[in-house]
Parts: structure tokens; sequence; C-alpha cells
């Protein structure tokens, strides 16, 4: 009797051990192997919403360079396109120099994820020059173009869905004062204060940039009045005017107070309309009109209209 219980109790363990492979090579069969993850030219190649960006690559040949590697791309979709004014004749139209160095901008040699951008800073892209990076409340902005769908993983790097065409920046500062006549006057400021290097080396500057109507109702009418001024006072001025890091309208938040490079002036920022005036200063505000967000290779360009005391 002995015997044949102990044939029984083997025979339950043979039996449950043969249930539980059979069971478990059935969870095995049934679980359907993960698909593998596009890379970022494969996404774009089969995402409708990505055809006329997927024509200015292939356009560019820019395929095999979108398919390895680890990148961030800052993809114009083609709602993006249109709000840019671009269409696919314009990009048929474009030289293929020209396509490639616009693709390349919106490029970064490294992933970066939306939670790993910063408040404000400035990036190198595949194009060599700086894009211009920040998030707030508002969302995650470069150049001042907001990110409209983030993270799109891809094997490769991570795709960040924008809602304009980036606009690949060729002057600098004093560049962009240069060849603007209504800021021939600051430039005349600037020049007087001998910040002209300043505004014209590498860097990350926001400058609110006063029009000449706004140095005339200062008290500064014409290139001989700024000259005439002492240049510790012009370059107080001009040093109150620009902020040491990029700051693009969508980073303006009500209240906010920023320092500048004239040391102890600050200046606070309204939203409605857009202004800023010195920290405590009983002058009113300078509103900040179009063009805004003129972006330079070092910065950011916004016009005010009144000289900021």
């Amino acid at each position: 009797m002995k015997i044949l219980r102990n044939l029984n109790r083997m025979f339950l363990m043979m039996l449950l051990g043969t249930t539980i492979v059979a069971s478990n090579s059935s969870c095995k069969d049934d679980d359907p192997a993960p698909a593998p993850q596009k890379n970022i030219n494969e996404i774009v190649n089969t995402d409708t919403s990505f055809s006329l960006l997927k024509q200015a690559v292939t356009k560019a040949g820019l395929g095999t360079a979108l398919s390895t590697g680890n990148l961030t791309v800052f993809a114009p979709d083609n709602a993006a396109f249109a709000a840019s004014g671009i269409n696919s004749a314009a990009i048929d139209a474009l030289p293929v120099a020209t396509v490639t160095n616009l693709l390349t901008y919106h490029v970064l040699g490294s992933k970066v994820v939306s939670t790993a951008v910063p408040v404000s800073d400035s990036v190198r892209t595949l194009s060599t020059k700086l894009l211009f990076a920040s998030r707030n409340a508002n969302g995650v902005f470069v150049n001042g173009v907001k990110v409209k769908r983030a993270d799109v993983a891809a094997s490769n790097g991570v795709i960040h869905v924008i809602s304009k065409v980036l606009t690949v920046p060729s002057a600098t500062i004093a560049g962009i004062a240069t060849a603007t006549p209504d800021l021939s006057l600051l430039l005349v400021a600037v020049e007087r204060a001998g910040l002209t290097g300043a505004v014209s080396g590498a860097g990350k500057y926001t400058v609110f940039a006063p029009t000449n109507a706004a140095f005339a109702a200062a008290g500064y009418p014409d290139a001989a009045s700024i000259n005439a001024a002492p240049v510790p006072a012009v370059a107080a001025i001009v040093k109150s005017h620009v902020l040491p890091t990029n700051v693009f309208s969508s980073d303006l938040i009500a209240a906010a107070v920023t320092p500048t490079l004239q040391p102890a002036v600050s200046l606070t920022v309204g939203t409605t309309p857009p202004s800023v005036k010195i920290t405590g200063s009983a002058n009113a505000a300078s509103n900040i009109v179009t063009p805004n967000n003129i972006v330079a290779t070092n910065g950011v360009v916004h016009v005010i209209d009144r000289v900021l005391l």
C-alpha cells in the first residue's frame, strides 16, 4: 500500500510539471514580440503629417544621417510648414544647400528629452549655429517656437514636433542693428558705449532695442546728441537694455524681474501688452512692438518704443 501511495505521488508530480511547462510554452507563444522601434528617418517617412519634412529630407539627402547616431530633431509637421508659408513647390524651388542648412538647424547631435530642456539656454545644432531653448509653465520652446508634441521616441533619439519652421539666423545682434535703418541710433549708442564687441561676439544675449523715435523722445534725436553725451552715461543706458541670457516673447512672465548687464539694474516684465521697464522706475513701461523675436546668431532682439530710463 505504501508503494502504491508513493507511485501515485510521483505520478501527480510528473503531471503537475508537465502542466507548468505546457502553460509556460503557451504564454511564450501567445505573447507578441515587441515591435522594433523605428528610427527618426523611418518615423518621418511613415507619418503622413511629416510629408513635407520627408520631401525636404529626401531633397537634402539626409535620410541616412537621420537613421543613425543619437539625435534630437525639432520636427515641423505639415501644419508648421503651412504656418511658415512653405509648401511643396517652395521646397522644390530651394537650392539643396539651403534645404540642408535649414534642416540641420533643426537637429541636435545628442538626445534631449523635454524634461531636460533648461529654463533658458543655447545649444549648438548640426548646422553649427546656436539654437535657443527654454522651458516654462507654458511649455517647451525653441527660438520662441512652441513644441506642440514632445518626446516622440525613436531608436536613435527623440523627435519634438514644433509649430513653425525655425528661421536660421545669419547675423549677430550688431549685424541686425546695422541692417535695420530704424535702429541706427541704437547702433551709435552701442558704439559710443564701446559695446559693439559684446553684441557681435559669441553669447546668448537679449536686446530690447529702442527705435530712432524712442531715442528722439528720450532727448537723443541724432547721432551727434548721443556722441556728445558722457560715455559712462551712454554705456549705462545701453547695458540696461541687454540681458545676459536668451528671453523670447514666449518666455515673458508677468511681473518677472530679470537682471541686465548694468550692475544693480533689473527689468520688470509686463505681458498685457508685452513690455519691460526698469525695476523701480517711475517712467512708463516700454512696449515690445513688431517685429519681436528677431533671432540672431548670438541671441534675440525685441524692438521697443521707449528708451529704458
